[in-house]
């Protein structure tokens, strides 16, 4: 499938706005890891491949799956393996060490998991508590947070931590943040994109600072389980 120009233009948003908001994500979650040369890692919901990048840039052997054509070619771009769904047993000829899912769907954790080797980790990712989370309201609620532990627990995966990230979003201005925001899909569907960027300009201006910038505190916590 080819990717519309708009989500094209709203693919790049995310990768040039609004991807690198989860980078003290990724980075925590890989020190805990201790993610180094000669690992192997899959990630769903990829997005335009940053944390792929920052995986290969410690010496892991990063692979990626993002459904959205749009985002998956911008992240091919960057010479980066990503496929459109999950692998599917026989492959890969040699299982995954860690499977990422920063924002889970329980179908797609469960079509993963047979790639992951026993003993493998499997870490997912959401908002943190609401009163320290400042993106969903502005967002209009957003989707609820998921209960990671009961994912867990539903998936039959063993317990092994936790943590929680402070993830601030900052932009250099209104206009930026409202980009950043649209990109990532929860405005999807509204049916008026002109009203929905109009809303979410006038939901931002009291996170607008005196310089202009606009900053969104949050906090997000992950789970890590193993594979018995």
């Amino acid at each position: 499938m080819t990717p519309t120009p708009t989500a094209t233009l709203v693919a790049r948003d995310w990768a040039e706005i609004q991807e690198r908001m989860l980078v003290p994500l990724y980075e925590a979650v890989y020190d805990r890891l201790e993610v180094g040369p000669g690992d192997r890692l899959l990630d769903l919901d990829c997005g335009a491949g940053l944390p792929l990048l920052l995986a290969a840039g410690r010496g892991a052997v990063a692979t990626g799956v993002e459904a959205d054509p749009a985002r998956r070619a911008l992240a091919r771009e960057r010479l980066l393996e990503v496929l459109a769904a999950p692998p599917q047993p026989p492959a890969p000829p040699r299982p995954y060490d860690a499977l990422l899912a920063f924002s889970p769907a329980p179908e797609a954790l469960a079509a993963a998991l047979p790639a992951v080797r026993r003993g493998g980790a499997v870490v997912l990712a959401d908002w943190g508590p609401a009163e320290r989370c400042t993106a969903p309201s502005v967002l209009g609620g957003g989707p609820a947070p998921r209960d990671l532990d009961v994912l867990v627990e539903r998936a039959g995966l063993r317990p092994d931590g936790s943590g929680r990230v402070f993830c601030p979003f900052g932009y250099a201005d209104v206009d930026s943040a409202v980009r950043g925001l649209l990109s990532t899909g929860v405005y999807d569907g509204t049916g008026d994109p002109v009203l929905a960027e109009k809303e979410l300009a006038e939901a931002l201006h009291p996170f607008e600072r005196s310089d202009g910038a606009v900053w969104l505190p949050n906090i997000f916590r992950y789970v890590i389980a193993r594979v018995d």
